[in-house]
């Protein structure tokens, strides 16, 4: 074919500025997906983890509470004061129905309040290895808050407001100690750990859930005609 200079000039500039502009907005869109998707399977990998660790942690902290703490068959009705705690004792199909921002919203409010009052049970445990294991755990946990964050904000969700107090009240002491208080007190730890355990094997399956629907592999290409 037999162009002219200023029409060969035309048609490459074009080309060149079709070139520059094809991938950016693809790109954005397959790097959000991506990143959502690596976000999700990091924080279901972490809960599996804590899933793990609690199981130890659980067996050697209620071993430390003693009777009738460690028995296999202990499960007393939950108390006023430990009704403090998050509970995950929610209707399965009730949960299900809600939507993945509400979810996440629960997890990440669940997590910030478990993590307060396992931090206030560590300062008050005498045993310095037992102690240094409940450290270990509310690090993991504060990692799974932040991971938990992570994936809300990859998705496009806000973070919950404010959560309002969190201090438990027996971080900060019970008063004069009593055998009654003392037993209180084992009563929170007891069903901390307890909750704990629903929290990250609920937390587990809806990780599971969300990491399907936005794979961490995802990079989906599509273009529009833009009547070429």
């Amino acid at each position: 074919m037999d162009f002219r200079a200023g029409d060969s000039w035309g048609i490459f500039a074009f080309l060149c500025a079709a070139l520059w502009n094809l991938p950016a907005v693809p790109a954005l869109n397959s790097t959000d997906e991506a990143g959502a998707g690596q976000s999700i399977q990091k924080t279901y990998d972490l809960t599996r983890y804590l899933e793990h660790q609690l199981r130890t942690l659980a067996g050697t902290y209620l071993n430390y509470l003693g009777p009738p703490f460690n028995e296999p068959d202990f499960n007393p009705p939950r108390m006023t004061r430990a009704e403090m705690v998050p509970s995950a004792t929610v209707d399965f199909e009730l949960w299900r129905s809600l939507n993945d921002n509400a979810r996440l919203a629960a997890n990440y409010r669940a997590y910030t309040h478990l993590l307060c009052y396992l931090r206030g049970m560590d300062g008050q445990v005498a045993k310095a290895d037992l102690r240094k294991s409940l450290g270990h755990f509310c690090s993991s946990l504060q990692g799974l808050v932040v991971s938990i964050a992570g994936v809300m904000s990859s998705l496009g969700y806000p973070l919950p407001g404010s959560l309002g107090s969190t201090d438990p009240a027996w971080a900060h002491g019970l008063g004069p100690v009593s055998p009654h208080n003392d037993f209180l007190k084992k009563m929170d730890d007891f069903w901390l750990l307890k909750e704990l355990q629903t929290w990250l094997w609920r937390s587990a399956k809806d990780f599971n859930r969300l990491k399907k629907k936005v794979p961490p592999a995802a990079v989906t290409l599509s273009l529009e005609a833009q009547g070429f």
